[in-house]
């Protein structure tokens, strides 16, 4: 039975009531990421985005984290052949904007995930690509010739490990950073990869101007800005201006000093897996969605999540 919130927080004591349930565990048993978009990890994620990480229930953690710690693999598969047999290669193993969200999101919550996920800052730094981006796309690794890195698959690991690191970065760390920033600088926020292995981000960057929320695993140029923004903050990076100028004047002329407004939904005409009635995972479009979601995704609806990066954006740059 599809339940509909009457207002934002019914929607939000909905999530919190289903992340507190048996239910919820349940689901976790069988998988920490599938099904898109109604299954636990989304709900805490979009609390997190929403800034009421603190409202995700203790009750949900731990079962969570024991869930990302029975996936198969805890590398990031290159090949076929490091799929264990039996296994499932969507469940085989996670990904890198994955699990750049999940850090984020179980720091905020308190966790110490280099002790409870210690595998997970190792795998950051691991697949780092020669440009400072990554890719989610295995087969990018083994391209010969060129760097089909992807704007999408470093924007979470950046965040997690410039915001989510309650030290003093390594040394490594500190590079990955560096390099990162870089990469976003040089892309400017906003353009796509220039590889042939990698054309189709091209195609997708023509969406970026347009915002969203919540961002999942999407990326937006605002989301870049933010980032770029909080890494000038935090290491005293220089950024050219005329890296962000285009980005910024888009913004500008578009909202002003006024809310920021949703411009797309890019979970529409995804995949997922989901279980069928026999216990089986089988692949088709992704069709669940939670009340929260659907009253915070709204196309053209004013979104005070975005305009809160925005303003922190201007007030930064204002600095400068």
């Amino acid at each position: 039975m599809t339940i509909v919130a009457t207002s934002l927080q019914q929607a939000i004591e909905l999530s919190v009531t289903y992340l507190d349930s048996p239910a919820a565990r349940a689901s976790l048993s069988e998988d920490a990421y599938w099904p898109k978009w109604d299954g636990p990890w989304w709900q805490m994620l979009l609390l997190d985005e929403m800034g009421l990480t603190a409202r995700i229930p203790e009750s949900v953690v731990a079962p969570f984290i024991a869930a990302m710690n029975r996936i198969p693999l805890q590398h990031f598969p290159l090949t076929a052949e490091e799929i264990p047999k039996g296994v499932n290669p969507w469940q085989a193993s996670a990904c890198h904007c994955q699990l750049g969200n999940v850090y984020r999101v179980l720091a905020g919550r308190g966790v110490d995930v280099d002790q409870e996920l210690p595998w997970l800052r190792p795998w950051f730094l691991r697949y780092q690509m020669a440009d400072g981006g990554l890719n989610c796309d295995e087969s990018a690794y083994l391209v010969p010739n060129e760097c089909p890195s992807s704007m999408v698959a470093l924007i979470a690991v950046f965040e997690a490990i410039l915001m989510c690191t309650p030290r003093d970065w390594t040394p490594e760390e500190r590079i990955f950073l560096d390099r990162g920033a870089e990469f976003l600088i040089r892309r400017e926020l906003r353009f796509g990869s220039e590889t042939k292995h990698n054309a189709a981000e091209r195609e997708s960057a023509k969406s970026w101007g347009k915002l969203c929320f919540p961002r999942f695993y999407a990326y937006d140029t605002l989301r870049g800005l933010t980032a770029l923004a909080e890494w000038r903050k935090r290491t005293g990076g220089v950024i050219p201006r005329e890296a962000t100028r285009a980005v910024v004047d888009q913004l500008e002329a578009e909202f002003g000093d006024g809310p920021l407004r949703i411009g797309r939904d890019p979970f529409v005409g995804t995949g997922t897996l989901r279980q069928d009635a026999s216990g089986d995972w089988t692949r088709g479009h992704a069709t669940g969605r939670f009340p929260l979601l659907d009253q915070v995704s709204i196309i053209g609806a004013e979104s005070p999540y975005l305009t809160r990066h925005w303003r922190a954006c201007k007030e930064l740059r204002s600095r400068s």
